[in-house]
């Protein structure tokens, strides 16, 4: 057994959760299942970023105390979370008064790498980001993100001296002690570094005035960098606990969007603290609504409760984790989502279930052994994050075993009397379905156990009620 930690991006409370949060925590939670499986010892980490002008001004904007508007979105996110049946062990909240206290000491252990300097350049409050001068005439002076022009700013700050790990950083990335998956997203991070300035990483406490404050010097207030980007060592107790049994991460995982700071700036801050980085930065892309980028504006965002309450938890996962690419952008319709959980969940694996089940009750087949091994097929693509593809590997297991029920015609050797050989039949499918809902345990975890409850105690006896009712539109099953 080893010891296995992975880590998900922390988002801003000053909204609701999105498909995008969905992703992150769908994702490192199949891999955090797929390790128990394996059986080793799994601690994940999830929390909220609480800090920053955007909290506030969204607090000011409710007329709430700031304080409790932050407990009362971050408790949206832990309750999202939850009804995802997300398997984290750790969630921490950037206002929790030891992580606040931590990020001082780490930026009093990185004071060698920090200096003060005039800022005078732009910045997108949308992104709480300064850009570069080329970036902002590659965008036209305008953020692509928020359509809203860059402001000009000239005021203060302290700067994490990125040129003194660049170095290193890309030694790292290019020898693979932090593997970037897509690999692509690699020569994306490394051409990011090349051009890569030094980091703003605080600002006037006129300016910014929710933050963490700059040790020794009050008038400033620690930027998100050096706020959020710790929480994931500060959930371990880092710098005032010994992080070695769990550090480095086996895995971050995060959207395309917010590459740079994760293979950049996080990198940067591991090096200056001497730590190992994360063996593996899992980098996902976006869901798109209907071939768009989901936008308030446009009105195409998509609500994860909704989809959640359309055809419940392992619908939704199953579409999330089978028809969302794990690396690339995927489209998002209601009409893509009804047809895969119609004709694929209450199709393939449904019926199979309730067909499979009839059949061994009628025949009076006793349940099956829990499978426990993994194909190496299976492995080889979890271990590479190719959860999509290990995804699509279980349900062409799924798709042989409705196959092998057609042509075997266990129904006519029945009739035929022919009981030893329909035993043997039945028995090797019950035994195939089971390790299907072995594999299946990282995607569809209650379906799963669910499928073991019929085939592997005592009697075999059919679901009272299909796995996955159709819609009062959907064509009848059709069950043996």
């Amino acid at each position: 057994m080893k010891k296995v930690y992975l880590c998900t991006a922390i988002p801003y409370v000053n909204g609701n959760p999105h498909i995008g949060h969905v992703m992150d925590y769908l994702l490192a939670d199949v891999y955090a299942r797929y390790e128990r499986l394996a059986g080793n010892e799994v601690r994940f980490s999830a929390g909220t970023d609480e800090h920053g002008n955007k909290v506030f001004a969204s607090a000011k904007k409710a007329g709430i105390d700031i304080e409790a508007y932050t407990t009362e979105n971050s408790n949206k996110f832990r309750s999202f979370i939850d009804k995802l049946d997300i398997s984290y062990t750790d969630f921490i909240r950037t206002t929790d008064p030891e992580h606040i206290r931590r990020c001082q000491e780490i930026w009093q252990k990185l004071a060698d790498h920090i200096y003060a300097s005039e800022y005078d350049g732009w910045y997108c409050e949308g992104c709480e980001s300064f850009v570069t001068e080329k970036e902002y005439n590659e965008n036209g002076g305008v953020c692509p993100d928020h359509q809203k022009p860059y402001q000009k700013l000239t005021e203060k700050n302290y700067y994490l001296r990125i040129a003194d790990f660049k170095d290193e950083i890309r030694r790292r990335i290019e020898q693979g002690e932090m593997e970037i998956l897509p690999h692509f997203r690699s020569e994306e991070a490394l051409k990011l570094l090349e051009d890569a300035p030094d980091v703003s990483i605080s600002r006037p406490r006129g300016s910014l005035s929710w933050g963490v404050p700059v040790p020794g010097d009050d008038s400033q207030v620690m930027y998100v960098w050096m706020d959020a980007l710790p929480n994931y060592i500060t959930t371990l107790g880092y710098p005032d606990q010994d992080i070695a049994a769990w550090w480095p991460a086996a895995a971050q995982f995060i959207g395309k969007d917010i590459l740079r700071f994760h293979t950049i700036i996080w990198p940067a801050i591991l090096i200056g603290l001497g730590l190992e980085l994360p063996r593996k930065m899992v980098v996902h892309g976006h869901v798109l609504s209907d071939g768009q980028k989901m936008s308030k504006s446009i009105g195409n965002v998509v609500d994860p409760i909704e989809a959640l309450d359309r055809h419940g938890l392992d619908g939704m996962r199953y579409f999330f984790l089978m028809h969302v690419d794990t690396f690339a952008d995927s489209d998002f319709t209601w009409q893509k989502f009804d047809d895969a959980y119609n004709n694929e969940l209450a199709n393939d694996l449904g019926n199979l279930v309730q067909r499979l089940a009839t059949l061994c009750h009628k025949n009076q087949i006793s349940a099956g052994e829990r499978v426990m091994n993994l194909p190496f097929e299976y492995i080889e693509l979890m271990d590479e994050c190719e959860f999509s593809k290990a995804f699509s590997y279980v349900w062409k297991k799924i798709q042989e075993l409705n196959k092998a029920i057609d042509e075997q015609k266990p129904w006519e050797l029945a009739k035929a009397g022919k009981t030893e050989e329909l035993q043997d039949v039945l028995n090797t499918l019950v035994s195939q379905m089971l390790s299907v809902a072995h594999l299946l345990e990282p995607f569809l975890p209650q379906t799963a156990e669910k499928i073991e409850a019929v085939f592997a105690s005592g009697e075999i006896t059919p679901p009272k009620t299909p796995l996955f009712p159709k819609n009062s539109s959907s064509e009848k099953d059709h069950l043996r």
